[in-house]
């Protein structure tokens, strides 16, 4: 930022006007080039009123007399390469080194406070790998607005209500015999998710026995009594039947107990949980406020809804003709009670892009309602992810399941770590701590370095590699760094300004000193993926220097301790950024 400012300046006073900050557009120089930094000319052609070779030429020649760090430069075309001086990059780690939290900012008393919703279970089923992608991508987005100075607050939506629940219930009440986590030894959400499973298998072989008397799909359908019979548990439950609000108060306190201890496993968590059986009627009471105002209208069967044709888009039901509310409504409620609960700036709702049209209609809604935060809620949009061999379903079992998948990472990582002697100077205790860091940074790197916006295959075995673009790689790297710092002597507080660099050291500490834009980016593009491919690059330049320079065995004294510095604020900002994707970094691997 500091060259920036001063290059602008420069520039203006070249040609005697003022120029706009997005007109200076500087970048990397490509490795194929001369330089550190490059200029785009092509934006100043119209202030120079010359072609872009005669342009660079005319600024380089400037620049190099007016700024003290730059040393030359060259011109490719439109671009200028500007080669920055040795003191200003040991200037520059010297900023890194004494500053505590680089990259970080600090959270002001009256920052904006930014709401982020993620995780959004369903209470009759376990987490799954669908759950992880999002509870990784709002943990590790929370993390980053942090980072950029925003108050956060970590919320969570629970859907313990609905046709789904009631599903479980019956099936339970019908088959379950009784059976407790405590009896059956499952954790309470697994327990539930096999009823939900076995609901849906009953369900199906109902549907097969009323087809084979003569029945259509629809037919059997509109008679199947198991559905009939969740449909009037829901009424019971709506109507607050004392045995059917007990049951689900029980069941639903067995999956809360089995969710607390994977998000605890996965290392998320939350400032506020909302249920939706406690917004629901919230929401109905905005509705039917909205009726009231004339924002909303009512059909001639009782049902209300939103005329959003002006908007762009459609119709939009709000409230069924028997007066039950449907999703949308929920959501308004549940946005009613955050908005009362908090003073909420931003509003971004981690969910899958298959309601991209849901928040569309949501966030007009609220506008119209009078929420503040309303037009301007961000609905983080990420792609669905899969396995190799394709989709999963809910209620046919084909899940796969959050925990089973955290215990087969830490497993391979076990097994991968014991297979290539990196833990054999580790007690048992230590080695299966680090199992579990490295096998959980498999996982949770290799989920948040793709771009949230795809689709994605998850590959357990691809994410746990200890090289190529992988969590395991990064930490290695990290562990390796802290061995090297503990066999060394102390370094000093700073370096000299004439400390010798080498082109490798260089283009390290320009690394590091980019670390404070990628934090930044990732904020404004909601793009955790930005910091993962920044550690990873990061990473990959150390191992390239350490590998042909010496650290500890490097005779002279300046150039060691300058090597000691640079692998500590490497390491340094490795563990930060790590931190931002919610993963740990091992002392040791």
């Amino acid at each position: 930022m500091e060259i920036q400012t001063s290059i602008h300046h420069q520039i203006e006073k070249l040609y005697g006007q003022n120029i706009a900050p997005e007109a200076i557009q500087l970048q990397k120089t490509k490795k194929e080039f001369e330089g550190h930094l490059t200029l785009v000319v092509f934006p100043l052609l119209k202030i120079s009123h010359k072609n872009p070779e005669q342009t660079a030429q005319e600024i380089g020649a400037h620049l190099q007399n007016q700024i003290p760090e730059i040393t030359s430069f060259n011109v490719i075309k439109g671009f200028l390469n500007l080669t920055l001086s040795a003191n200003y990059w040991i200037r520059l780690l010297n900023d890194v080194h004494t500053t505590e939290h680089f990259g970080i900012r600090p959270v002001a008393e009256n920052a904006p406070l930014v709401m982020i919703e993620y995780s959004s279970p369903n209470t009759n089923k376990p987490l799954h790998l669908g759950h992880i992608r999002n509870n990784l991508l709002g943990y590790s987005l929370a993390e980053i607005m942090k980072a950029n100075g925003f108050k956060v607050v970590k919320t969570n939506i629970v859907n313990d209500r609905g046709i789904h629940i009631c599903k479980s219930m019956l099936a339970w009440q019908r088959w379950g015999n009784g059976e407790t986590p405590a009896s059956s030894g499952k954790k309470g959400d697994h327990l539930i998710g096999d009823y939900y499973v076995r609901f849906d298998q009953e369900y199906k072989k109902e549907l097969n026995d009323l087809k084979a008397k003569g029945l259509s799909q629809e037919e059997a359908e509109q008679q199947s009594t198991l559905m009939a019979d969740a449909r009037e548990m829901l009424r019971r439950w709506e109507a607050g039947d004392e045995a059917t609000v007990a049951l689900w108060r029980t069941m639903n306190d067995w999956v809360y107990a089995g969710f607390d201890e994977t998000y605890k496993r996965m290392g998320v968590d939350f400032d506020k949980i909302y249920y939706e059986s406690q917004t629901y009627l919230t929401g109905k009471e905005k509705v039917l406020e909205g009726l009231q105002k004339g924002i909303f209208y009512r059909k001639d069967d009782g049902s209300v809804w939103a005329n959003l044709t002006a908007d762009g888009l459609d119709e939009k039901l709000l409230l069924r003709a028997d007066g039950t509310s449907v999703y949308m409504t929920q959501d308004i409620g549940t946005a009613s009670l955050r908005f009362a609960d908090y003073p909420i700036d931003r509003m971004i709702y981690v969910v899958g892009n298959e309601q991209n049209y849901h928040f569309q209609v949501l966030s007009l809604l609220l506008d119209k309602l009078g929420f503040e935060f309303g037009k301007d809620l961000v609905h983080f949009s990420y792609g669905m992810v899969e396995l190799p061999e394709g989709k999963m379903k809910s209620r046919e079992g084909t899940v796969v399941d959050a925990d089973d998948l955290i215990d087969e990472m830490v497993q391979t990582a076990a097994d991968m770590s014991k297979e290539l002697g990196k833990l054999n100077d580790c007690t048992p205790e230590e080695a299966q701590d680090i199992a579990r860091m490295v096998g959980l940074g498999a996982l949770k790197y290799f989920i948040l370095k793709v771009d949230p916006k795809k689709n994605m295959v998850f590959n357990p075995k691809e994410s746990i590699d200890f090289n190529g673009n992988t969590g395991p790689f990064v930490q290695y790297t990290y562990a390796r760094i802290q061995s090297v710092l503990r066999k060394a002597s102390a370094t000093s507080a700073a370096l000299l300004p004439a400390t010798p660099l080498s082109d490798k050291e260089t283009a390290l500490i320009q690394a590091l000193a980019e670390f404070p834009t990628a934090v930044k980016e990732a904020a404004d593009g909601f793009s955790p993926a930005l910091i993962a491919n920044y550690v990873y690059d990061l990473a990959k330049e150390y191992n390239q220097f350490y590998h042909d320079f010496p650290i500890l065995k490097e005779s002279n004294e300046d150039v060691r301790n300058l090597r000691l510095i640079l692998s500590r604020n490497v390491g340094k900002v490795l563990y930060t950024g790590l931190s931002l994707l919610g993963i740990e970094a091992p002392e040791k691997m």
